[in-house]
């Protein structure tokens, strides 16, 4: 059948409430409703239609301002055209359409008892993340579900960074270093040995509780040991993450270590840049074939406000694109943590960590 998928227009009012009446039973959008969407300047509300411009079927997706999710609201298709694809083209068009819009992710909500739209979603790779227990009129319990809509054309990303995931807690620079160094290095093997053979080089022994994380420098002399050129971006010129540490032995001891950092740097031809990496900068160090790796505060990802590496692995007019390490979820596959697309406003807020504001990221390069 040839479908044509186009935004709904007035025009479309009457047909849009007769495929509402007949999809479903409650939780139905009324006629007013319908309207209203129609007129709506951001959100997107498409519509399918046959050869003869009948409608078969319909998806409405909101995007509401100052958030990077599009929220899928409703999506359905006429009882006569069900089986025929209809609704994956819709969707599939729905994403494009929000991501041109500038949203990174598409949620949904889906009643656990409709395994058909269930398997849809899933096809389309999207995750379950949660669930609301009563949410539709007729009292039953929903499945929150989300996938990433801006993906990273291959094409255009200058080298293959292979994603590796952290094997402890407290290595994440370690992973996030492994992951530049693939991206230059193809032989190189990525394994838990390497892991923490470089975490005991950039240790910075102590943090907030638990193990120590690793110092910018620290993993920057791990990378020049290794054969890369290196240069290390930090914001300031005093000892880093003392802010979250209360003993004074421990703070004492984190001193030591970064000093004794910066002076092996001199020896070892590790190039400490003071001042932020501005996005400008990414761009062009990508550009001329350096690997870079950004320490970001969680905040944002998951409210702990943990001091985190991430490798960047693609930049876009929109994004800034990262492998992240950590796969800390259940519900989360490989393929959830590898590109993740972080817009760049959003990076900038990410990029500063603790009450300092601390900024810091390392570019490493094979040298020749």
């Amino acid at each position: 059948m040839a479908v044509n998928i186009r935004r709904a227009q007035k025009q479309d009012l009457s047909a849009l409430h007769k495929i509402e009446q007949g999809s479903f039973q409650t939780d139905r959008l009324s006629k007013r409703s319908l309207q209203r969407w129609i007129a709506a300047k951001d959100d997107i509300l498409l519509v399918a239609e046959n050869e003869t411009q009948a409608l078969l079927g319909y998806g409405l997706v909101m995007c509401n301002k100052g958030t990077r999710l599009a929220r899928l609201y409703s999506l359905a298709v006429s009882a006569e055209a069900r089986g025929q694809g209809i609704a994956g083209r819709l969707l599939a068009e729905l994403e494009a359409t929000a991501a041109k819009a500038g949203r990174l992710y598409m949620r949904l909500e889906v009643a656990k008892n409709n395994q058909a739209a269930i398997q849809l979603y899933e096809r389309r790779d999207y995750r379950v993340f949660g669930e609301y227990s009563h949410y539709y009129d007729d009292d039953s319990d929903a499945l929150r579900m989300q996938k990433t809509i801006r993906l990273v054309d291959e094409t255009e990303v200058l080298r293959k960074t292979t994603w590796y995931q952290q094997t402890t807690d407290f290595s994440c620079g370690p992973a996030a270093v492994m992951m530049a160094m693939s991206s230059m290095d193809r032989v190189a093997a990525l394994s838990q040995e390497l892991e923490l053979d470089i975490w005991r080089e950039a240790t910075t022994i102590f943090m907030t509780s638990g193990h120590g994380g690793c110092h910018p420098i620290g993993l920057g002399l791990s990378a020049a040991k290794r054969g890369f050129a290196v240069k290390v971006f930090i914001n300031t010129q005093e000892p880093l993450f003392l802010d979250g540490v209360r003993s004074t032995e421990k703070k004492n001891i984190m001193t030591t270590v970064h000093y004794h950092f910066v002076e092996q740097a001199k020896e070892s031809h590790v190039e400490i840049v003071y001042g932020d990496l501005v996005q400008a900068q990414v761009n062009e160090l990508l550009a001329e074939g350096y690997a870079i790796l950004v320490l970001i505060s969680t905040y944002r990802l998951d409210g702990k406000k943990a001091p985190h590496w991430v490798t960047v692995t693609h930049a876009d007019d929109a994004c800034i694109y990262v492998h992240d390490p950590d796969l800390d979820d259940d519900r989360q596959l490989p393929i959830d943590c590898q590109h993740v697309p972080i817009a760049r406003a959003d990076f900038d807020k990410m990029s500063a960590f603790g009450s300092t504001r601390l900024r810091t990221a390392i570019a490493i390069k094979k040298e020749v």
